[in-house]
């Protein structure tokens, strides 16, 4: 069979840049490069650089711009197909063909999360822009009034529901929060807000989780585009596939890398500045998707332990190894049956009361929480019943943290309960520090802005890869298209068989842990077997 080919100007046959080859910047522009070997020993004609800096792809005597067959090798479809032959070089075009299409199918997705979770990123600032009447106090004074003054003003305010918890402020000029559950705000509360020092109600908004209706909004936005939870697959698909795509992309750059630049730091971690057209674009997307790989890959673990299905599935590990937070025992001694303590979200809940407890016990248990310890913000939550204890739990999330938690009898002011965050199981740790990193407030406003960077970069490395897939477009007259097109099909053939042995069970195994990964990966299989089938078909026709 003849291998005659013709110079197309379509796009660059070297998607990894693996292929041996000269820096386009040491060739004189429109100068062709020298001829290469092809698999089968013929050499392969020259190809003349486009203009944007786009290599033309090669057309086969079959059909023009005919590329691989299924098996990656170019045969006659009227001869007998011939096995493929097994290589690890095939491990390299099935992450590029994977790498392709997790980026161009994912990536709206990963950049409509790396925008919304910019902006809530800056949720501080502007809480404190928008409810800065609420939040703050007019003058800081000398000495806070009891919390039964506070709660007194606050109910005198607004009467409806009943006293959920009481929030300490966590800086001397803020103002303390009397969280109310009012039942038909269903799962959100109503947070009033009043100066310590006067005991003046500064001002209500509508909470959920101790969030103001603006972060409410923006963490909704990120988590499931405002449309609940329908909307949570998006995340879930993007920090699903952010990992994946992520690591292929360190492996192919950093083999490539080490394989045709510098041997060295410099050649992985700068972009090539010699590099023109599409190599160019590449050496900057690849360079700073490597500054970003830590930060991405946090992102990707963190978000998905909270995630519908996926985090579904960490619950489970947190139960198998026992990795969940201690409980606090709120049962009152000689008390017949103990309450199930939720105090990991205390504070933040609507709570069940009936009535109000008494505004003096919440000073009572304040003062015991304080006794023993107990600094910092703390969230006094009064008891669900006669037999139960109050609840204070700390609430400092900023590093270094404070979590410790006190069950008090508010009559005798007693502590009958303790738990300590460094009794934390390590999985316990991790998860609630991975999330409040996630969340920007682990470290305070260093943490925002690393993670507004990391947004940053995100976008700019998704824009790259765009560009590419257009700069490596057909661009002559009769073969134009808007988009390069897609590597090579059927690299999974030539896979050795070690890597398929090992390969195939951690592929379903990851597709248990992460559900929404294996729903669409398996998608991607059956869309890719039928294109080709199709494409066998119009062949051989």
């Amino acid at each position: 069979m003849s291998r005659r080919t013709e110079e197309i100007p379509q796009n660059d046959h070297d998607p990894t840049g693996t292929a041996k080859a000269e820096p386009d910047g040491d060739r004189p522009e429109g100068l062709a490069k020298p001829a290469t070997a092809t698999t089968d020993g013929l050499a392969k004609p020259a190809a003349a650089k486009t203009a944007d800096g786009a290599e033309p792809a090669t057309a086969t005597a079959e059909g023009p711009g005919e590329t691989a067959d299924d098996a990656g090798s170019l045969t006659d479809p009227s001869s007998d197909r011939q096995r493929p032959a097994r290589s690890w070089e095939a491990v390299r075009h099935l992450l590029v063909r994977l790498h392709f299409y997790a980026g161009v199918l994912v990536a709206p997705f990963l950049l409509v999360a790396a925008l919304t979770g910019l902006a809530y990123t800056f949720t501080p600032q502007l809480d404190q822009l928008l409810y800065g009447d609420q939040l703050r106090v007019e003058r800081v004074g000398d000495e806070p009034r009891p919390l039964a003054e506070q709660i007194a003003a606050a109910r005198a305010a607004y009467p409806e529901g009943t006293v959920a918890s009481v929030v300490t402020p966590p800086d001397p000029e803020d103002t303390t929060r009397v969280v109310l559950a009012v039942p038909e705000l269903g799962e959100k509360q109503r947070t009033v807000f009043v100066d310590p020092y006067t005991a003046e109600v500064r001002g209500e908004l509508t909470t959920w989780f101790g969030s103001t209706p603006l972060t409410t909004w923006l963490d909704d936005l990120h988590r499931n585009l405002n449309l609940g939870e329908t909307g949570r697959l998006y995340s879930e698909v993007a920090a699903s596939w952010l990992g994946v795509t992520v690591l292929g992309g360190l492996v192919l750059w950093l083999g490539r890398s080490r394989g045709q630049r510098a041997k060295s730091a410099r050649g992985a971690l700068l972009p090539d500045r010699k590099a023109r057209g599409v190599r160019r674009t590449r050496s900057w997307h690849a360079a700073t998707g490597v500054w970003l790989a830590l930060a991405l890959l946090f992102l990707s673990a963190t978000g998905l332990t909270w995630s519908n299905y996926a985090g579904e599935r960490f619950g489970r590990l947190l139960d198998a190894a026992n990795g969940n937070a201690p409980a606090l025992d709120t049962a009152l001694p000689g008390a017949q049956a103990p309450v199930e303590d939720h105090s990991e979200h205390a504070g933040h809940g609507g709570g069940e009361a009936t009535a109000d407890a008494d505004p003096a016990d919440f000073d009572a248990a304040l003062t015991a929480a304080r006794d023993a310890g107990l600094g910092g913000t703390v969230v006094v939550t009064p008891a669900a019943d006669a037999a139960s204890a109050w609840a204070v739990a700390q609430n400092d999330n900023v590093w270094p943290v404070h979590y410790d938690r006190v069950a008090v009898d508010a009559t005798s002011g007693e502590i009958t309960s303790r738990t300590y965050w460094a009794d934390h199981p390590a999985l316990s740790k991790l998860s609630k520090l991975g999330v409040q990193g996630h969340m920007g407030v682990l470290f305070g406003v260093v943490n925002q802005i690393v993670l507004a960077l990391v947004a940053l970069g995100l976008t700019a490395v998704i824009v790259w890869g765009y560009r590419m897939w257009w700069q490596r477009r057909p661009t002559r007259a009769d073969r134009r298209a808007l988009v390069g097109r897609a590597p090579e099909r059927g690299a999974w053939r030539r896979l050795p068989l070690p890597v398929l042995v090992l390969g195939i069970p951690a592929v379903i195994a990851l597709g248990w842990a992460l559900p929404v990964l294996g729903v669409t990966l398996a998608g991607f299989l059956v869309v890719d077997v039928v294109v080709g089938a199709v494409r066998r078909q119009r062949r051989t026709a």
